[in-house]
């Protein structure tokens, strides 16, 4: 994956957009269509990013478009605007619409400009599952009679329907919806379509764009058209609006919205959802400010004993004990002896104390990969299970002390996969003040899963008390931080709605092909990182300078951290990537180096230390240079205050946490 210009593939069968609502499921269609083959990158003169890639359908080969969310054409957001101009601009062969089979009505509205627009459209019933489990049933055929497209159900988590889909895809239909709006709207239409000039959607559903007034299209007008045709165009708009009392964007919508429902009335019927009464009794328990706390602990419990001890001992004892140590560190020492002269500069870079394959690969594969792996795993039957929406509903009130609502906590539980990546999903939430305070609290104090994979893993050889410690001091800490960022900042926070969606049994098939992803993008992204923070720390030592730094620092980390001055090396290293600073003190507490206390310590210190350098590009990306600057400067010395004072609490009480 890349961010640059955007790139197309090579596709003689056309350009297939997958369009739709967010959360709908239509990534996980691109993932299927695609496989693991696509670009990412940044639509142009905008930070949306959109993925494309390669589908071999019925011996054609198509490009794939997903684009993102939206939750109309008429452009409200930056992601709409994208979509539009996708819809606008590309030389579409046909639109996949996805909509979330339990929320027709929702997406229904989508369905009707994208007909309006005269596209190729067909519809693809996601998450029918679901549908069925709330009670809702879609008649497809009766759906396709209206429409006058192709309707084909599906599940995308199963692959179910996903290869009559792909028969249809790419011969979508373009149907019939023909709404009447009031009589000066449909004047103005007629007025705007006799200036417009041809394009690859349908003048009518343009005109209506610039009726409900969208100023987005001034650009692709002014490119199109010469001035006095522009300066007429918004003439008309604005006679038209003048004879309504409410805006004509809104009398276009309701139009669009009373005909959605007429649709969904004759296609949907709703039934008492057939679902086990332990699963709703769990769904509800979960969102209970009470009885949701035990839930969310044994959540927390289950996933220390399954990634901190079976993943960071089971696994990473076999893998670097057995196979690195025991078998391939030494044949590599013996290969390199038979070239190079021992404790030669070659020798000591692939073999020595920071040795490529001594330190780099051992490091990422055998004591990271394991880690990640399991924490991989859970964070899908999370993802799967329906569980993260609730735990959002659940610390609503909490995070509203801190300015922002439950939304927010989906971006930082995404944190947990990666930090860089739920900087961007920061995009979610409504007000600017939501999103800068969400950034801060991920660059301080959320690990990403590699990093929190050998934290738990460096717990679990301590004491489930050190791990509550570790937990409590950074929840804590990142409470009052937001607190007081929400006292600081100005700008008011956004109301909270978030659709919940049933509590179901994980698919153990979409739990592994998401793990398979997400550990191929860990190797790819993470282990050259780990080549060059070694290589870093590499010549830091030929140059005699790591020894210098460690002395300079050894007042702050042996006098006031309480820490050895090897540990320096790991605070160094955790700026290029959290989980190889991480990996660092593991390798130190594996050595007998680190008591108990000064374990919970370094990685109270090392989870609020700087924030990753990619983290902190997408900082600059999001936020601004300015913005990352200012947090990074703050977070420093801020990491380095909070781990000495648990040092003097922890000492000061006598506390062991053994």
């Amino acid at each position: 994956m890349h961010e640059g210009k955007q790139k197309s593939v090579d596709a003689p069968g056309g350009k297939l957009v997958l369009a739709g609502n967010p959360n709908v499921g239509k990534s996980v269609l691109f993932g299927l269509f695609t496989g693991r083959y696509a670009t990412v990158s940044n639509y142009p003169g905008t930070t949306v990013e959109v993925s494309r890639g390669p589908a071999r359908i019925k011996g054609e080969t198509y490009e794939i478009i997903d684009s993102p969310g939206v939750n109309t054409l008429l452009p409200m957001s930056e992601d709409e605007r994208v979509t539009r101009d996708i819809l606008l601009n590309e030389d579409i062969k046909s639109v996949i619409h996805v909509l979330d089979s339990k929320n027709l009505r929702r997406g229904f509205v989508i369905t009707i400009q994208l007909i309006e627009m005269g596209l190729p459209v067909s519809l693809a019933l996601n998450m029918y599952d679901e549908a069925g489990e709330r009670g809702v049933t879609v008649d497809a055929k009766a759906l396709s009679k209206e429409t006058g497209l192709n309707v084909i159900p599906t599940i995308a988590t199963q692959r179910w329907g996903l290869d009559e889909l792909g028969a249809v895809a790419p011969k979508g239909k373009r149907g019939s919806c023909d709404l009447k709006y009031p009589d000066m709207i449909e004047v103005g239409v007629e007025m705007i379509i006799s200036i417009l000039p041809e394009a690859r959607i349908s003048k009518r559903s343009i005109a209506l764009m610039l009726l409900a007034g969208d100023h987005t299209l001034k650009p692709w007008l002014e490119e199109n058209l010469k001035p006095e045709q522009v300066r007429r165009i918004e003439q008309i708009s604005t006679d038209i609006g003048s004879h309504f009392a409410e805006s004509t964007g809104y009398l276009i919508n309701r139009v669009r919205l009373g005909a959605a429902d007429k649709v969904v009335a004759k296609v949907q019927t709703t039934e008492p959802p057939k679902r086990s009464r332990l699963s709703v009794l769990i769904g509800q328990w979960s969102m209970h400010p009470l009885y949701g706390i035990p839930i969310l602990l044994f959540v927390l419990f289950t996933m220390y004993e399954f990634v901190g001890v079976l993943g960071a001992g089971i696994f990473v004892d076999f893998l670097e004990a057995t196979i690195f140590e025991a078998f391939l560190n030494p044949w590599t020492e013996r290969i390199v002896g038979s070239v190079f002269p021992s404790g030669g500069f070659v020798s000591d870079l692939i073999v020595g104390e920071y040795g490529l394959v001594t330190m780099a690969l051992t490091y990422a594969i055998a004591i990271i990969l394991p880690i990640v792996g399991c924490f991989f795993i859970f964070f899908g039957i999370l993802e799967d299970s329906g569980y993260l929406p609730r735990l959002a509903v659940m610390v609503d009130k909490i995070f509203k002390l801190m300015g922002l609502n439950g939304k927010a906590v989906l971006p930082m539980v995404l944190g947990l996969g990666c930090d860089t990546m739920a900087t961007m999903t920061t995009r979610i939430l409504e007000t600017k003040k939501e999103r800068i305070i969400v950034t801060l609290l991920l660059a301080l104090g959320v690990p990403c899963s590699a990093q929190l994979g050998v934290i738990l893993g460096m717990l679990g050889s301590v004491s489930f008390t050190a791990m509550l410690v570790w937990a409590g001091t950074v929840l804590l800490i990142m409470f009052f931080v937001g607190y007081l960022s929400s006292k600081v900042l100005p700008g008011d926070r956004s109301d909270f709605i978030l659709e919940i969606p049933p509590m179901r049994v994980p698919q153990m098939r979409n739990i592994l092909l998401k793990t398979v992803v997400r550990a191929e993008w860990y190797l790819k992204e993470a282990v050259p990182l780990f080549i060059l923070g070694t290589l870093f720390l590499f010549a830091l030592d030929k140059l005699a300078i790591l020894t210098s730094i460690e002395s300079g620092l050894s007042p702050v980390v042996e006098g006031f951290l309480g820490l050895p001055r090897e540990t320096t090396q790991a605070f160094l290293i955790g700026f290029l990537r959290r989980d190889y600073g991480a990996a660092g003190l593991l390798a130190l507490q594996n050595k007998g180096m680190l008591n108990p206390v000064q374990v919970v310590v370094s990685l109270v210190t090392i989870t609020l230390f700087v924030p990753c350098i990619a983290n902190f590009f997408m900082i600059i990306k999001e936020r601004g240079m300015k913005a990352a600057l200012l947090m990074g400067a703050f977070i420093f010395p801020f990491a380095l205050f909070c781990g000495g004072t648990l040092n003097f609490i922890l000492r000061t009480l006598g506390v062991t946490l053994e």
